[in-house]
C-alpha cells in the first residue's frame, strides 16, 4: 500500500520560511501527480502545488512566487519550499499522490482526484 509520511511543519513568524518534506513510499505507477494541499480550520482543503511525471509544475495564485515545488525521486521524497510566510498560510499541510498527470488541463487539480495522501503536518505563522 501506497505510504506518505510529512515532515518539516511548525511555527514561524509572518515573512520566516519552512520547508516541508514527503516521502513516498510503496508507489508503483509510471504516471503521477503528487501535490501539497491544506486545510485551515473551519475552510475547504486547497491546492497549493503540484508536480507530475511529465514534468509540470502548477501553482495556486495565493503562494505563486512564494513557495517552491520540487522533487528528489532518488530519495523519493517531495518537497515544499515555504518562503514569505503570512498568517493566511497557517494550516494542516496535506501531500497527495494521485495516478494521473496534468498534460492537456488548464486548471489545478482537485482533492478527489488524488488516491493516496499523508497525515498532515502543521504549519502555523505569527504576525
Amino acid at each position: 500500500q501506497v505510504q506518505l509520511v510529512e515532515s518539516g511543519g511548525g511555527s514561524v513568524q509572518s515573512g520566516g520560511s519552512l520547508r516541508l518534506s514527503c516521502v513516498v513510499s510503496r508507489y508503483r505507477y509510471n504516471n503521477y501527480c503528487m501535490g501539497w494541499f491544506r486545510q485551515a480550520p473551519g475552510k475547504e482543503r486547497e491546492g497549493v502545488a503540484f508536480i507530475d511525471s511529465d514534468g509540470i509544475i502548477a501553482y495556486a495564485d495565493s503562494v505563486k512566487g512564494r513557495f517552491t515545488i520540487s522533487q528528489d525521486n532518488a530519495k523519493k521524497t517531495l518537497y515544499l519550499q515555504m518562503t514569505s510566510l503570512k498568517p493566511e498560510d497557517t494550516a494542516i499541510y496535506y501531500c497527495a499522490a494521485g495516478v494521473f498527470t496534468m498534460l492537456g488541463v488548464s486548471r489545478l487539480p482537485t482533492a478527489n482526484e488524488f488516491g493516496y495522501w499523508g497525515q498532515g503536518t502543521q504549519v502555523t505563522v505569527s504576525s
